[in-house]
């Protein structure tokens, strides 16, 4: 091959790369176009649909719509009942909105709402708890009762004896039943072995209302069941975390609630409980000592704390079988919470102070100085 035909071949194979080139330049160009369009329409249509779910269903409509926010509903799941029943468009944009307006204490309740109502409106309606009919009655539970306690509770609002409420509640059908409708909550965990009462601490205490005179106690009970399943759903991750049972929770709580007093620092207490725990230290709570006896007494004596029975945290080490009364919300975070101590001991003085030690010598001291 002579150099002419050498230049000839090398000037085709150039403007071959140079038509190439123009092709991938082309593909690339189009590729981009397309991609770029693609972002547009979904950031425009991303806009639109949230701007949409920012303004009321139907601003036309008249029609209320009746809404029920059971006791101990997160902004969770009041977004998720919303959205069911048509008052608002997305559940996740209503649960967003009320976090970037830090809106918060929405009330459990009756409501009647309409599909013209603006987010803002439905948030203050859930603040303000404005409900659509008054409650029949309500009944109130306090925090650290006990099944047999919440039952002469329910004795005295209604017609049902206290016998009747604590059948109702150890009756294995009907727990069955509850464990097939809060699987999250009510575990097998609840007929481990020695355990009292299956359902022992797991009703809520709260004021419940509510609008029939003669509610059976299958909703009397399914009520406060079902508002310990909302609160304890706002903790499941932090549970996680702590690679910690539902069951190990309640039980936990139950000992900082019924500890408690009107000034007591429940964090530090279960700094306490963890702290013993940990070195397998018994816990030598009272509390636990008074549900071992099975009654309650204003004072435990020395030979209370003798009583073979494995509730009893002075003879056992480790947490007791499972609840001992109803924790409150307060002491359930504290649970998950504790402060960071080397404590591992403390006392209540008469006023109702707790007073920390790190040392046996050191609470020996505090009883010495504010229990004698």
């Amino acid at each position: 091959m002579d150099n002419e035909e050498k230049k000839k071949e090398m000037f085709t194979k150039m403007k071959n790369r140079k038509k190439e080139v123009k092709v991938v330049r082309r593909i690339t160009g189009v590729i981009a176009i397309i991609v770029l369009t693609i972002l547009i329409a979904v950031g425009f249509f991303s806009y639109k649909y949230v701007t949409s779910a920012l303004k009321p269903v139907n601003p036309e409509a008249t029609k209320e719509i009746a809404i029920e926010i059971p006791m101990g509903s997160g902004i969770t799941s009041i977004a998720a009942i919303l959205e069911k029943n048509g008052i608002i468009k997305d559940a996740r944009i209503f649960k967003y909105y009320t976090k970037f307006k830090n809106e918060s204490q929405f009330q459990a309740g009756n409501y009647t709402m309409t599909q013209a109502m603006t987010l803002d409106e439905i948030i203050e309606s859930l603040k303000t708890g404005k409900v659509y009919r008054e409650p029949v009655f309500t009944l109130t539970v306090p925090e650290g009762l006990t099944l047999d306690q919440i039952a002469a509770v329910v004795a005295k609002k209604t017609d049902y004896t206290p016998e009747q409420f604590m059948e109702k509640v150890t009756d294995k059908a009907f727990i069955e039943k509850l464990m097939g409708d809060f699987p999250n909550l009510l575990t097998e965990e609840i007929y481990g072995e020695n355990i009292r009462y299956a359902l022992e601490g797991y009703l809520y205490p709260a004021t419940f209302p509510f609008y029939e005179e003669n509610p059976t106690l299958d909703e009397i009970i399914k009520v406060m069941v079902s508002a310990m399943n909302n609160i304890v759903s706002e903790y499941r991750s932090a549970l996680e975390e702590k690679e910690m049972t539902v069951h190990e929770l309640l039980t936990f709580a139950s000992l900082l609630e019924k500890e408690a007093t009107a000034q007591t620092d429940r964090e530090t207490i279960a700094s306490v409980f963890y702290n013993r725990l940990n070195i397998d230290m018994p816990l030598q709570t009272d509390p636990t000592v008074l549900y071992s006896l099975g009654s309650h007494k204003e004072r435990v004596l020395y030979e209370d704390l003798e009583i073979d029975n494995p509730y009893n945290t002075y003879k056992n080490v480790g947490l007791p079988p499972g609840p001992i009364a109803g924790a409150g919300k307060v002491s359930i975070e504290a649970a998950l919470n504790p402060s960071n101590t080397d404590y591992l001991y403390f006392l209540a003085d008469e006023s109702g102070t707790n007073h920390f030690a790190k040392t046996y010598e050191e609470h020996l001291a505090n009883i010495a100085k504010y229990l004698k």
